[in-house]
């Protein structure tokens, strides 16, 4: 329990469904500079929980945040690329250190406030041989809002003992549920930002850890527009301003002429530590195919191949119809990585991100975009 809306109605859905329901709260980021930043948070879900009758426990996992989701966000940011911190936490904290806690206390289950649905089925047996039930990740019946992108690391061992009591629930019902059960996170808003985190300004914040390295902003051609702080710092796609009027006018074949256009990030070159940029249809910012690895098959079998089904590049983007083909590593001569090609070439793909695949709203797993 959270403390916000979700986690507080889902609480509530499954005490008058007639569980057993323990509310936890966990404390896994303590900033230093304000220290006990969680507490506002914590005061909402002992509320929440007075008004269920639950008791509510607080747990501190605020050394497995730091070694398994910040330290590995520093890593990736300073290597250049672009993590995605809250799926390494639902992957190694959510259903990682909590679901173990809560499994050695005695608990059968754990619920959160996802937005997802999940399903198991048995196989049909085949060769005498009785199969293992198979819990699948379903969307949620709220597109808009569905958060199985963010869940598609988990394994079957931790989908066996996860409930989603929201998946099956739009947002808006889920804020007229809260009216009604009359609790006072009804019209809370939602928390954004970096999980666990909250809103910070991504840059200052990565500032804490790595160090500005300056260097030349660059057109395609190579000609140079403004000085960057690091490469830490810029992702692929991000719109970075407009040409200084006064600056170097970049030959048409890769900037234009134009000094009232806004510029984006299209590649980093880590070798002349140079951040490129072009205008917003810069064939540099467009990909028909990419590479991705660690991959994750919910169902814990990997598919045939080629795999006809559709992707999801970033949170809340629109499904895209893809290809993918598996490639082996020949030296181990087993499956690496996978190559997607896109029916549609994709804006802005980002290495460090994660490629979820899905098909008739399974979700069926993704890895991280290489390149």
């Amino acid at each position: 329990m959270s403390g916000g809306v979700d986690s507080s109605v889902a609480a509530a859905l499954l005490a008058r469904a007639g569980h057993e329901v323990t509310g936890v709260f966990t404390v896994d980021y303590d900033d230093p500079a304000s220290p006990n930043c969680w507490r506002g948070d914590y005061q909402d879900a002992v509320r929440v929980a007075a008004k269920l009758g639950i008791k509510l426990l607080r747990w501190d996992f605020t050394k497995e945040y730091k070694k398994l989701v910040l330290d590995y966000m520093y890593r990736e940011y300073a290597a250049g690329r672009t993590p995605n911190p809250d799926v390494r936490c639902n992957k190694f904290i959510k259903f990682g250190a909590w679901l173990k806690k809560a499994k050695k206390i005695g608990f059968d289950k754990i619920a959160t406030g996802h937005y997802a649905r999940s399903t198991t089925v048995i196989p049909s047996e085949s060769a005498g041989r009785r199969e293992i039930p198979v819990v699948k990740l379903l969307e949620a019946k709220d597109k808009n809002k569905d958060q199985t992108y963010f869940l598609h690391q988990l394994s079957q061992a931790q989908l066996q003992h996860v409930l989603f009591p929201l998946g099956n629930h739009t947002k808006p019902e889920v804020r007229k549920l809260a009216k009604k059960f009359g609790l006072s996170t009804a019209d809370k808003a939602e928390s954004m930002g970096i999980c666990f985190v909250g809103e910070v300004p991504m840059k200052e914040f990565l500032q804490k850890k790595i160090k500005i390295k300056k260097g030349k902003v660059v057109t395609g051609d190579g000609q140079a527009v403004r000085e960057h702080d690091g490469l830490a710092f810029y992702t692929i796609g991000q719109r970075i301003g407009i040409m200084s009027s006064g600056g170097p006018a970049a030959p048409a074949s890769r900037v234009r002429n134009d000094h009232t256009q806004p510029l984006y990030v299209v590649d980093k070159s880590f070798k002349a530590n140079e951040l490129v940029v072009g205008h917003e249809d810069d064939p540099l910012l467009y990909k028909e195919e990419i590479r991705i690895g660690e991959i994750n098959w919910i169902g814990g079998q990997t598919p045939q191949f080629p795999l006809k089904c559709k992707v999801r590049l970033r949170h809340r983007q629109e499904l895209q119809n893809c290809v993918a083909q598996c490639h082996y590593e020949e030296a181990k001569g087993r499956r690496s990585n996978l190559s997607l090609r896109f029916t549609k070439s994709q804006r802005a793909v980002t290495p460090g991100q994660f490629a979820v695949f899905y098909l008739k709203g399974e979700c069926l797993g993704g890895g991280v975009v290489k390149s």
